[in-house]
């Protein structure tokens, strides 16, 4: 594909760089400083910009200006912290104002979930809360609604920041007592939830003019830590309702071009429950996941998708049937070190023989202590790719090496 159109991808990424060039799709990055000279070394067309600042001399006219040598027509957002941005150069390029309020929708939790209720999606309980005193008489009502008696274990209750990617700043309460030790002052203001019980999934889902044009489900074995594409077949014997589901909220959101990537709950009753939304590259090496399972580039996807001036041709040739076999099942397992001292990689050689076992980009640690007071799962070290044939293996495997010390004292 080649337009005289550029694509700006918002955020410093080699692979995403990468695609846009094996692509053959003028591109501009737009990103911190700090990347400019490399940027400059490898002839990478890029726009030096702060993302963290937004005021009169920092905004999406000024950036809309910068940009314009590159002849751009579209703002695919790489990073949560670009979100903003991209809806706003998107609402420039496209005169249309709705762009970026639906960009504060991915932005602010709650927003989401307000919009989302609306559209007749199944949510749990949730509200605004402003300080610890509003989180106590939030899990009062959720005690309340569902019978406690006194002596009964506490209603749970889920904390996060509204904009936050991925389970940063996520405290998970379980009682009264827990709010009074794990809440603090910095976290508000910010949302709370109740506990949605089923199973956890992700769906990634490519959409041009309105249409999801390939879902992947992704099947998680633990939130933040490890997963696998495609999901097992349980998961996939669901693949209408949820395609149903998603297309609903496609449409709920108004989202015309671009990729989302929202979570999902599944009881065993079938009841389908709405978690949060993202549109932006996935976590969990979700994109890696895909083109190993698929066969095709998820972040060229993305930028087909996300481009107005793609063509149905271009889309109908990129995209393989979603709803074919695939040959194999690729997972990832994100490795976090246990806190306390660790000086060396122990990798089992069971792992290394084990022929679903693919490769690992785990190194061997300087010898420093983890700390027990980590801001979500903590920065993981590294992670260990697997390809197979069963999902059931997989799913065993990685369970399995969850609970290995690979990083030891």
């Amino acid at each position: 594909m080649n337009t005289d159109k550029a694509v700006v991808l918002l955020g410093w990424s080699a692979l995403a760089i990468e695609s846009a060039q094996k692509l053959k799709k003028p591109y501009v990055v737009v990103s911190f400083e700090d990347f400019e000279p490399y940027a400059k070394e490898h002839n990478i067309p890029f726009v030096s910009w702060d993302f963290n600042e937004w005021g009169d001399q920092s905004n999406a006219l000024i950036l809309k200006e910068k940009l314009e040598p590159y002849n751009p027509n579209v703002a695919i957002p790489l990073y949560e912290e670009t979100v903003e941005w991209a809806g706003a150069l998107n609402t420039l390029y496209r005169d249309d104002p709705r762009i970026m309020n639906r960009a504060f929708l991915f932005r602010n939790k709650a927003m989401m979930k307000r919009k989302a209720l609306l559209a007749g999606l199944r949510v749990g309980l949730f509200e605004q809360v402003n300080n610890i005193d509003d989180v106590h008489k939030f899990m009062d009502r959720l005690n309340e609604a569902n019978l406690v008696l006194k002596g009964e274990e506490d209603a749970w209750v889920h904390l996060k920041p509204f904009s936050a990617a991925g389970t940063v700043g996520h405290k998970l309460l379980r009682s009264h007592d827990q709010i009074d030790e794990k809440v603090i002052d910095k976290d508000f203001p910010c949302l709370v939830e109740s506990h949605l019980p089923g199973k956890e999934f992700s769906c990634e889902a490519f959409i041009h003019d309105g249409k999801i044009r390939f879902l992947n489900i992704t099947e998680y074995i633990k939130l933040g830590y490890s997963n696998f594409i495609p999901a097992g077949p349980s998961l996939q014997a669901k693949r209408d309702q949820i395609q149903e589901v998603m297309q609903k909220l496609v449409d709920a959101f108004g989202i015309e071009y671009g990729v989302i990537h929202p979570e999902w709950f599944l009881t065993e009753d079938n009841t389908l429950s709405f978690g949060e939304v993202a549109c932006r590259i996935p976590g969990g090496h979700i994109f890696e996941l895909i083109e190993k399972a698929y066969g095709f580039d998820a972040i060229q996807a993305m930028i087909l998708c996300s481009d107005p001036a793609t063509t149905e041709e271009d889309i109908q040739k990129f995209f393989p049937s979603d709803r074919e076999p695939v040959s194999h099942y690729a997972g990832s397992l994100m490795i976090y070190p246990k806190p306390g001292r660790v000086s060396k990689l122990v990798i089992p050689d069971v792992l290394k023989e084990d022929p679903y076992f693919e490769n690992h980009t785990l190194i061997e640690p300087m010898e420093h202590k983890v700390s027990d007071n980590r801001e979500g799962f903590g920065n993981h070290y590294g992670t260990i790719f697997f390809r197979g044939e069963d999902p059931e293996r997989m799913a065993e495997l990685l369970r399995h090496y969850e609970e290995v010390d690979f990083y030891q004292g």
